[in-house]
């Protein structure tokens, strides 16, 4: 069975669920965080929109090494702006892993700060990992706005807001 496809079809089945949730975030609470060493809405939002970018970064370098590359991330303060850097990233993504090939995709890929490896590992396992970081902080942002009592869209299925539970 071919990776590249399989990738590719879980890349759009998370984008559908992620472009849900970010188009959620009201305009006057992208500096809400629900605790002092939370990320604010901004933030966590924007990291979320640009996690599919790391496709394009892991398919077209062999490391990021946050000691030469700070993390700048773009100040977003509006949910249509948010979205656009979603799209943006997700397509630069989409594209990129759709273009390149499994033998590449087996090559090793490091996360570093300078001399201090935090990871090495063959390039689809960390784009496995951005996939599930999309998830992970998907759910964050889905505490962010229950605390914040806006409706959450369903995931993998309706969420209570979607529709009336019988237990």
């Amino acid at each position: 069975m071919d990776i590249i496809p399989m990738l590719l079809k879980e890349m759009e089945q998370e984008a559908q669920t992620t472009r849900k949730m970010l188009e959620r975030i009201p305009a006057d609470k992208f500096d809400w965080q629900p605790h002092e060493k939370s990320m604010t809405v901004r933030r966590l939002a924007t990291h979320i929109a640009e996690l599919p970018g790391w496709v394009t970064m892991v398919i077209t370098t062999d490391e990021l090494d946050f000691a030469a590359n700070p993390y700048q991330p773009e100040v977003i303060n509006d949910t249509k702006r948010l979205l656009e850097v979603f799209e943006e990233s997700y397509k630069g993504g989409y594209s990129s892993l759709s273009e390149t090939n499994e033998p590449e995709l087996l090559r090793n890929w490091t996360l570093r700060n300078g001399d201090q490896t935090y990871s090495s590992s063959p390039k689809v396992e960390v784009i496995r990992m951005a996939f599930c970081q999309t998830v992970h902080h998907r759910a964050q942002l889905g505490v962010f706005l229950r605390l914040l009592n806006v409706p959450i869209p369903g995931s993998y299925g309706p969420s209570a807001d979607e529709t009336e539970f019988n237990l």
